[in-house]
């Protein structure tokens, strides 16, 4: 069946197919001149890293592992050029089905049903995203054994795409206890742990500290530190035996697949990963940029009368409209597909609905992202970035006032 489905769309099918699944929520920022000069200087390299990259980038890699309370060896570190294509490599490497909480990044599901494994979703706390309930965690874990299932994974997040949050320590803890009980080896992506907007009041910690033989930490580069269209990632393995034949079979996925990271791409990995002034400077201040703008668009969320946890983390924030259901009717909106087309297009940016991220396709749930708030080019963006008070700034205030005008209407 074809016809119109809304803004980007040509056909009805289109809704649901995995090439039409959202990106991840960029900066919007220009790119760091330090990282464009150190690319630049490495663009006459035609050879691509070694399988699971070079000395230099995972050493860079170990540092900064170092620097966060998780002392590694090269030789238990892995890269490739993004996550998707290393979290596939990585699944690859440890068989059976995963075990995802609900909601999750867009991305995560589609690399399990593609190797040909189940995923199955479980319900997050109320007080978080990222982290599945513990006691629905063993629940669902033995109702599919039962059933003849093989959940050997948990795939976890530590700030969370795509609610914004960060698991309190005590609900990260409560879920590795219950990853371990259950016989799962732990996958955490933290992307996004160092977008953190509070980094002073939110602790941030990692599967790895609380289980050191069964958790690897999965890090794309472009969640914090590289442009996306310069795609890196790297996964740190756990340093023991059991940690070695998981690297090898990844290593194995890689190479099978052609998954190198490009020389000049590593090369600008590395100097990012080492976190140079530069580097760290642009991360915090992004990070606090994109915070004072989520924070401001969660109050009109609330002002409107839906409802969405404080974001934390990100650059993004996930909103539940149920609230405003009678108003959203009236547009002929009843349901997360529909409320992506008619928001976005009113918005005039992107607001994947809740069924991107394996939630309810009923629920009236969309992300909203902070970049396209910051201003409609790099100019103006850029001046989001050094502005004292970027709230003030003309076109971030025109931004979040037409985010107020969209939604204001709806609770009438």
């Amino acid at each position: 069946m074809s016809g119109t489905a809304g803004p980007g769309r040509t056909t009805v099918e289109e809704r649901g197919t995995v090439r039409y699944g959202p990106p991840a929520p960029q900066p919007g920022l220009p790119v760091l001149p330090e990282l464009t000069d150190v690319l630049a200087r490495a663009a006459g390299r035609a050879a691509p890293e070694p399988t699971g990259g070079g000395e230099a980038l995972r050493a860079a890699a170990c540092g900064f592992w170092a620097r966060r309370g998780l002392p590694t060896r090269p030789e238990n570190v892995a890269a490739g050029p993004g996550a998707p294509g290393l979290l596939l490599a990585l699944l690859g490497a440890y068989g059976g089905d995963v075990m995802l909480p609900r909601p999750c990044p867009a991305w995560w599901t589609p690399q399990v049903r593609l190797l040909g494994r189940r995923a199955f979703h479980v319900p997050t706390p109320a007080e978080c995203g990222g982290v599945p309930d513990p006691y629905a965690l063993l629940e669902t874990v033995r109702r599919v054994r039962a059933e003849g299932g093989d959940p050997r994974v948990l795939l976890l997040s530590v700030a969370d795409d795509p609610t914004a949050t960060v698991p309190p320590p005590e609900m990260l803890r409560e879920a590795c206890e219950a990853a371990e009980s259950a016989g799962l080896f732990v996958v955490s992506d933290e992307s996004w742990r160092d977008t953190v907007h509070r980094p002073h009041e939110t602790l941030v910690l990692s599967p790895a500290e609380m289980l050191p033989d069964r958790a690897a930490v999965l890090v794309d580069l472009s969640g914090s530190l590289l442009p996306a269209g310069w795609p890196a990632a790297v996964v740190r393995f756990p340093d023991t035996a059991r940690g070695g034949g998981p690297r090898a079979r990844t290593l194995d996925v890689l190479t099978a697949t052609g998954a190198f990271v490009a020389g000049p791409v590593a090369g600008a990995a590395a100097y990012a990963l080492d976190e140079p002034d530069a580097v760290g400077e642009r991360a915090y201040t992004a990070a606090a940029l994109h915070g004072a703008v989520a924070a401001a668009a969660h109050a009109e969320l609330l002002a409107a009368g839906a409802f969405a946890r404080p974001p934390q983390a990100g650059r993004h924030l996930y909103a539940d409209l149920t609230p405003l259901r009678t108003g959203l009717a009236r547009h002929g909106v009843g349901d997360a597909m529909e409320l992506e087309d008619w928001l976005g297009a009113r918005l005039g940016a992107p607001t994947p609905g809740a069924q991107r991220f394996a939630d309810s396709p009923d629920a009236l749930r969309v992300r909203l992202s902070t970049g396209p708030l910051l201003g409609a080019g790099p100019r103006e963006r850029l001046d989001s970035l050094t502005a004292r008070e970027p709230l003030e700034l003309p076109h971030v205030r025109a931004s979040l006032d037409r985010l107020r005008s969209v939604l204001a209407p709806l609770a009438d």
